[in-house]
C-alpha cells in the first residue's frame, strides 16, 4: 500500500522519462522541461498510469500553488494521481508527517518546530559547523591529495550536524543513510522501499525508547510530550531532510563551480559574495526535482488554467527557478547575480523548515572548501562523475577530486 510519505516516489515514476532523465550539461533541468520552456507555464500532463495531471513550469504560477492551501499536501485525506484512491474523510490525522499535512494539523505540528531552528539558532552552530569542515578537510590533506568528496566531506557536514541536534548517535550513520537513500531512490522496487521505511522506523522508535528512560538537551528529548507514532515521524523527516538536501547541495554545488571556474575564481577573489553564491546556487541546481506537488481541493484557476478539484499539480522547481521572465541568462551560473526569491527551499506554509541550516551549511563547507583546497578540481572527466538522476533529491553519487 502507498503511503504519504512514499507518494513523491510514486509520482515520480510515472512522469515522462523527458522530465527526469538528464542529459548533457548535468546542473541543466531536464530535456522534457528546457523544451517546454515558452510555452504556458500551466500544462496539461499525461502520467504513465493513464491519469492527467497538471505541470507548472512559471514561477509566479509556482508560487501561487505553493501559497495556497486550496492546493492540499495531505496525502491520506486527498489522495494523488500516483495512488488512484478516492479522497477520504478522516476525522483527525494521528501521525506526524507534517510534510503531508495541511493547515490547521499541519500549523499544530509545525509550531513545535519553528523555535528549534531560528535564523540565531542557526547562525549560532556556525562555529561548530566550521568546526566539522576544518575536521574532514584536514583529514583528507593528511590521507594524501586525492579523495571522494561525497563521503570525506559532503555528506559528514550536514549528517553530523543534524545527529546532534537530534540527538542520534554519529556512529549509527551507516544505518539511516543507506536506508535513507534506498527510500527516496526511484529506480528501487517497492518492496526495497517499504524495507527501507521499516528499518528507518525501527531505528528511530529504538532512539526515542532510550532518550523516554534518559532525555538529553536535544531536539528528540524536547518533544517528549508527543506519542511514539508523532514523534517516530516527526524525528525521521527532519534526520533525512537534514542530512540528504545538504549532503548534494555541498557536492553538486562544488561539482559546478569546478565546472565554472571562472565564477569560482571570482568566489575566491570575492569571498564576500559567498551568500550571493549560495542562493545563486540554489537557484542554479535545484536538487528537489519533480517531487513537489499538490492537490486542487476545489476547481481553482492559475494564471488563466482552470485546475479541476481533485486533480494532481506538480511543480517543475528546476525550471520555475529558471524562468527567463524573472532572470535574465537564466541558464547561467552567475555567483554576483542580485538575489531574487527562488523555490529551492519551497514556498508558502510548506517552506523548508531547515533551511537557514542549510545555508549555515553550505557557507561554511563552501568557504572553508574552496580557501584550504585552491588547487581542487576534478581527478576525472566531468562526464565520468555519477549523476543521481533516479533520486527524488538530485546530485552526484560521487565526486572523485584532487588537489596540489
Amino acid at each position: 500500500m502507498t503511503t504519504a510519505a512514499q507518494t513523491p516516489t510514486e509520482l515520480r515514476r510515472l512522469l515522462p522519462r523527458d522530465l527526469v532523465e538528464r542529459g548533457g550539461c548535468p546542473f541543466d533541468p531536464p530535456a522534457g522541461l528546457t523544451a517546454r520552456r515558452g510555452q504556458a507555464p500551466v500544462q496539461p500532463l499525461r502520467l504513465a498510469n493513464g491519469a492527467e495531471a497538471w505541470l507548472v513550469t512559471g514561477l509566479e504560477e509556482a508560487r501561487a500553488v505553493l501559497a495556497d492551501t486550496r492546493f492540499s499536501s495531505d496525502r491520506v485525506r486527498h489522495p494523488d494521481a500516483a495512488s488512484g484512491a478516492e479522497p477520504r474523510q478522516v476525522e483527525t490525522r494521528d501521525d506526524g508527517m507534517f510534510v503531508f499535512m495541511d493547515p490547521p494539523e499541519h500549523t499544530t505540528l509545525r509550531k513545535l518546530l519553528t523555535g528549534q531552528f531560528t535564523v540565531r539558532r542557526m547562525r549560532a552552530l556556525e562555529e561548530r559547523v566550521r568546526e566539522i569542515a576544518v575536521g574532514h578537510i584536514e583529514a583528507m590533506k593528511a590521507a594524501g591529495t586525492e579523495a571522494d568528496l561525497v563521503p570525506a566531506y559532503a555528506l559528514p557536514i550536514p549528517s553530523l550536524v543534524i545527529c546532534e541536534l537530534l540527538g542520534v548517535d554519529y556512529a549509527d550513520r551507516d544505518r539511516f543513510q543507506r536506508n535513507t537513500a534506498v527510500a527516496l531512490d526511484s529506480a528501487a522496487s517497492t518492496d526495497e522501499r517499504a524495507r527501507a521505511g521499516l528499518e528507518l522506523y525501527t531505528f528511530m522508535g529504538e532512539l526515542i525508547a532510550a532518550k523516554r528512560a534518559a532525555p538529553g538537551d536535544d531536539l528528540v528529548s524536547g518533544l517528549l510530550d508527543l506519542p511514539d507514532n508523532q514523534l517516530v515521524d516527526i524525528a525521521l523527516v527532519l534526520l533525512g531532510a537534514g542530512h540528504e538536501t545538504t549532503a548534494n547541495m555541498l557536492a553538486l554545488g562544488t561539482f559546478a563551480l569546478l565546472e565554472n571556474p571562472g565564477e569560482l575564481a571570482r568566489l575566491r577573489a570575492e569571498p564576500e559574495l559567498l551568500d550571493t553564491a549560495i542562493e545563486e546556487l540554489l537557484r542554479y541546481l535545484s536538487i528537489i526535482q519533480m517531487g513537489v506537488s499538490r492537490v486542487a481541493t476545489e476547481d481553482l484557476t492559475i494564471g488563466d488554467v482552470t485546475i479541476p478539484a481533485g486533480a494532481t499539480v506538480i511543480i517543475a522547481t528546476p525550471e520555475a527557478n529558471r524562468d527567463p521572465a524573472h532572470w535574465d541568462q537564466p541558464d547561467r551560473l552567475d555567483v554576483s547575480r542580485p538575489r531574487v526569491s527562488h523555490l529551492a527551499f519551497g514556498h508558502g506554509v510548506h517552506q523548508c523548515l531547515g533551511q537557514q541550516l542549510a545555508r549555515v551549511e553550505m557557507k561554511v563547507g563552501l568557504g572553508e572548501l574552496i580557501t584550504r583546497l585552491p588547487g581542487l578540481r576534478l581527478a576525472v572527466p566531468a562526464d565520468e562523475v555519477p549523476l543521481r538522476a533516479e533520486m527524488l533529491v538530485y546530485g552526484v553519487h560521487s565526486l572523485p577530486v584532487t588537489w596540489s
